[in-house]
């Protein structure tokens, strides 16, 4: 009961920030755009990591900072995190030095302010029923941002998955990496233990973060290059959550 009313009181707490930020931003965005809108954006989602650690007892821990490149550093990076809940969105722009550019389906600009927020913001709008035309866009977005110091982000895996689980890892990321010369970022996070994927509860505990060094496209292929993604991701994930991984062994999908 304590749990669902913690739930309920963050849920609320969202609702009641982003309205405003949200409308905010929207107005902002008639005058300023790039990395000034985007950081007061990102303001709303330390509103939001903050309820969930007063409010829910959700609390992270990181580790690897030191594999991602200088913050003055325009080095591209795609960042390739393991995706388990909401949290983990709204977390990395927190966490990192550089804008993030999200490569999302372009269905959640239709999400009542948020999502509106979210469209005026350099970020990658794909219709993933157009594959060809949503890889083009990909491609010459991801190469644009990038040059301006932004820094791409993309789920290998595609959407979320249950704790102790390994979704499929597609080559999207890989392939950007590869006509772009971006390194590779892999990421493990924990944050299923906190915020279960079908579940409206957040339980109190600890989401884990861990930073892989970065891997260099030069002379790779995309498979390859997702290979190494994928394994040490899901290494460090059985690390990190090995009560949620009892066999311990890593299956490469991709």
């Amino acid at each position: 009961m304590i749990s669902l009313l913690r739930s309920a009181a963050f849920y609320l707490w969202m609702a009641l920030t982003v309205i405003p930020w949200a409308l905010a931003a929207l107005v902002m965005s008639v005058f300023v755009r790039g990395d000034r809108l985007y950081w007061f954006c990102m303001g709303w989602l330390r509103v939001a990591i903050l309820g969930a650690r007063v409010i829910c007892g959700v609390h992270h821990r990181l580790q690897g900072v030191v594999h991602l490149p200088a913050p003055d550093a325009l080095t591209p990076v795609i960042l390739c995190p393991k995706h388990q809940s909401t949290w983990e969105t709204f977390a990395f722009p927190t966490l990192m030095s550089h804008p993030l550019a999200y490569v999302f389906k372009k269905e959640l600009l239709m999400v009542p302010f948020f999502g509106w927020a979210m469209g005026r913001l350099d970020m990658i709008h794909i219709d993933r029923s157009k594959r060809a035309e949503a890889w083009n866009k990909v491609a010459e977005q991801g190469r644009r941002l990038m040059d301006r110091g932004v820094w791409v982000i993309m789920f290998p895996e595609g959407t979320r998955t249950e704790r102790g689980s390994q979704g499929t890892y597609k080559s999207g990321a890989a392939r950007l990496a590869v006509v772009t010369g971006a390194c590779l970022v892999p990421i493990a996070v924990t944050s299923a233990r906190c915020w279960p994927r079908k579940s409206f509860l957040l339980r109190p505990g600890v989401v884990d973060i861990s930073i892989g060094p970065p891997i260099a496209p030069a002379g790779r292929d995309p498979e390859s290059l997702m290979a190494e993604v994928e394994g040490w991701v899901e290494a460090e994930m059985r690390r990190l959550d090995p009560q949620a991984y009892p066999s311990g062994a890593v299956t490469l999908k991709a």
